[in-house]
Protein backbone atom coordinates (compact mmCIF):
# COMPACT_ATOMS: atom_id res chain seq x y z
CA UNK A 1 0.00 0.00 0.00
CA UNK A 2 1.27 3.55 -1.25
CA UNK A 3 1.53 5.90 2.07
CA UNK A 4 0.32 9.64 1.80
CA UNK A 5 2.98 11.74 1.79
CA UNK A 6 3.79 13.25 5.41
CA UNK A 7 2.67 17.03 6.11
CA UNK A 8 5.07 19.28 7.54
CA UNK A 9 1.77 21.23 9.15
CA UNK A 10 -1.83 19.39 9.21
CA UNK A 11 -5.06 21.00 9.22
CA UNK A 12 -7.58 18.93 11.25
CA UNK A 13 -10.71 18.30 9.97
CA UNK A 14 -14.57 19.82 11.66
CA UNK A 15 -14.87 18.34 15.16
CA UNK A 16 -17.69 15.61 15.28
CA UNK A 17 -19.79 14.10 17.99
CA UNK A 18 -18.54 10.59 18.25
CA UNK A 19 -16.83 7.52 21.02
CA UNK A 20 -15.70 5.84 17.76
CA UNK A 21 -12.39 6.33 15.79
CA UNK A 22 -11.32 4.00 12.84
CA UNK A 23 -7.67 3.55 11.63
CA UNK A 24 -8.28 3.75 7.79
CA UNK A 25 -6.55 4.71 4.96
CA UNK A 26 -3.56 5.49 7.58
CA UNK A 27 -5.57 8.04 9.03
CA UNK A 28 -7.85 8.36 12.02
CA UNK A 29 -11.48 8.91 11.03
CA UNK A 30 -13.36 10.67 12.34
CA UNK A 31 -9.85 13.04 12.68
CA UNK A 32 -11.20 14.90 16.18
CA UNK A 33 -14.03 14.36 17.67
CA UNK A 34 -15.77 15.96 21.29
CA UNK A 35 -16.93 13.87 23.57
CA UNK A 36 -18.53 14.34 27.35
CA UNK A 37 -15.80 14.10 30.45
CA UNK A 38 -16.36 10.11 30.94
CA UNK A 39 -16.29 9.31 27.81
CA UNK A 40 -14.70 5.65 26.56
CA UNK A 41 -13.16 6.17 23.30
CA UNK A 42 -12.27 3.45 20.95
CA UNK A 43 -10.01 3.35 18.16
CA UNK A 44 -10.33 0.19 15.56
CA UNK A 45 -7.51 -0.58 13.13
CA UNK A 46 -8.87 -1.21 10.24
CA UNK A 47 -5.60 -1.23 8.06
CA UNK A 48 -3.55 -4.16 7.30
CA UNK A 49 -0.53 -2.28 8.25
CA UNK A 50 -0.27 -1.43 12.87
CA UNK A 51 -1.11 1.47 14.15
CA UNK A 52 -0.84 3.22 17.86
CA UNK A 53 -2.69 5.75 19.69
CA UNK A 54 0.00 7.88 21.41
CA UNK A 55 -0.83 11.21 22.95
CA UNK A 56 1.42 14.11 22.41
CA UNK A 57 1.08 15.74 26.27
CA UNK A 58 2.67 12.48 28.09
CA UNK A 59 3.60 9.85 25.32
CA UNK A 60 0.92 7.70 26.85
CA UNK A 61 -1.31 5.78 25.00
CA UNK A 62 -1.64 1.85 23.17
CA UNK A 63 1.15 -0.25 22.14
CA UNK A 64 0.89 -1.24 18.09
CA UNK A 65 -2.13 -2.97 17.32
CA UNK A 66 -3.10 -4.83 14.29
CA UNK A 67 -6.03 -5.09 11.75
CA UNK A 68 -8.97 -5.62 13.75
CA UNK A 69 -7.84 -4.74 17.06
CA UNK A 70 -9.00 -2.42 19.12
CA UNK A 71 -7.60 -0.09 21.75
CA UNK A 72 -9.91 2.55 24.70
CA UNK A 73 -9.49 5.40 26.58
CA UNK A 74 -11.56 6.96 29.45
CA UNK A 75 -10.94 10.66 29.73
CA UNK A 76 -11.73 11.67 33.04
CA UNK A 77 -11.06 15.30 32.40
CA UNK A 78 -12.23 18.53 30.28
CA UNK A 79 -9.09 19.76 27.72
CA UNK A 80 -8.07 18.90 23.96
CA UNK A 81 -6.24 15.79 23.40
CA UNK A 82 -4.12 16.00 20.67
CA UNK A 83 -2.65 12.13 19.46
CA UNK A 84 -0.81 10.39 16.67
CA UNK A 85 0.66 7.04 15.78
CA UNK A 86 4.20 6.63 16.79
CA UNK A 87 4.83 4.35 13.64
CA UNK A 88 3.32 6.42 11.00
CA UNK A 89 3.73 10.61 12.76
CA UNK A 90 1.86 12.39 10.17
CA UNK A 91 -1.35 10.23 11.24
CA UNK A 92 -2.73 12.85 13.81
CA UNK A 93 -6.02 13.44 15.86
CA UNK A 94 -7.93 14.96 18.41
CA UNK A 95 -9.97 14.22 21.34
CA UNK A 96 -11.90 17.45 22.68
CA UNK A 97 -13.09 16.61 26.05
CA UNK A 98 -16.12 19.11 27.54
CA UNK A 99 -18.23 18.72 30.99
Amino acid sequence: MTMPAASPSPTLAAPVAATSVSIINFSFKPQVIVVKTGAEVTWTNNDTDAHTVTFYADGSGSKGFQNGESYRHVFGTAGTFKYHCSIHPYMVGEVIVHA
